[in-house]
């Protein structure tokens, strides 16, 4: 039961750049001032040391989220931080977050991150930062991209950001038991799947979205990045994976499951390599 409910404070903890908030996350942002030395980090008053922490990751996030999506942000990135609980609820609807990109592409850091989280600062902002990427050429949320591809590219641009709390292990684990992402599942505009749906906690969610990604870079890149890129340039996600692979996900993807059921996954470089086995 412990162990339960330290994974349920964890999931109630963890970054999620797809929140859905209410009207009141339109609000004008009014709190902030930039950070003297880097205009793209604004701050909440008072917090400016934090800010600095910020401004010193993110040179390096925005070069991991530019070389994963082989494409430029399309505006110079702004990170709004926030110093006190109060700051980011102003925001941030959706309870017990880290951070978060809302409605109109605005990332938002918590105060979780540069305190009892502070060593998820760097992971995280790559992941928001790719969201906002995505966001700055699409849009906030598109249901023709399944959540699944949302939250493991930008996992997977973050080298595991947002999936930490969950080792590949487990994720074979609860596929092995039956518990995973469904390809075939599409997304509506008033239907997202997420971890609930598929029998996952977030950060399993989160971790086996990024291995599905993986693999399928991994598989062939020159593919991966043509299908990116359409993504980026606002095709349908379903309709651009037929053209490119010439097969639906769920079909193309069965290859990743075989694999991890028979317990072979797959390197970087695509080469099959033994899993090790999933811990209780």
């Amino acid at each position: 039961m412990r162990r339960w409910g330290v994974i349920a404070v964890l999931a109630m903890l963890s970054g999620c750049a797809l929140t859905v908030s209410d009207p009141r996350a339109l609000r004008p942002i009014d709190s902030f001032v930039p950070l003297a030395g880097d205009a793209r980090v604004w701050v909440e008053p008072g917090h400016e040391a934090y800010g600095a922490r910020v401004a010193a990751a993110l040179p390096a996030a925005i070069a991991r989220v530019e070389a994963a999506h082989y494409l430029p942000f399309a505006r110079p990135p702004r990170v709004y931080v926030c110093g006190s609980e109060a700051c980011f609820r102003r925001y941030v609807m959706t309870p017990k977050l880290s951070a978060a990109v809302v409605p109109d592409n605005r990332l938002i850091l918590s105060p979780n991150l540069d305190g009892r989280e502070k060593h998820r600062l760097s992971a995280l902002l790559a992941h928001e930062l790719a969201h906002l990427h995505l966001g700055q050429r699409i849009g906030h949320y598109h249901s023709t991209l399944p959540v699944w591809f949302h939250e493991g590219w930008a996992s997977l641009a973050a080298d595991g950001g947002g999936a930490e709390y969950a080792p590949d292990a487990q994720a074979y684990a609860a596929i092995r038991a039956g518990r995973r992402v469904n390809p075939a599942t599409r997304d509506a505009p008033d239907k997202r799947h997420r971890a609930g749906a598929f029998g996952l906690d977030i950060f399993e969610f989160y971790r086996q979205s990024m291995l599905l990604v993986g693999w399928l870079k991994a598989q062939d890149e020159t593919r991966f990045r043509r299908l990116v890129l359409a993504v980026q340039d606002n095709a349908d996600f379903e309709i651009a994976f037929w053209d490119i692979y010439g097969q639906a996900p769920a079909a193309l993807l069965a290859g990743f499951y075989d694999g991890v059921r028979s317990e072979t996954v797959f390197n970087d470089n695509g080469l099959p390599i033994q899993a090790a086995p999933a811990k209780p």
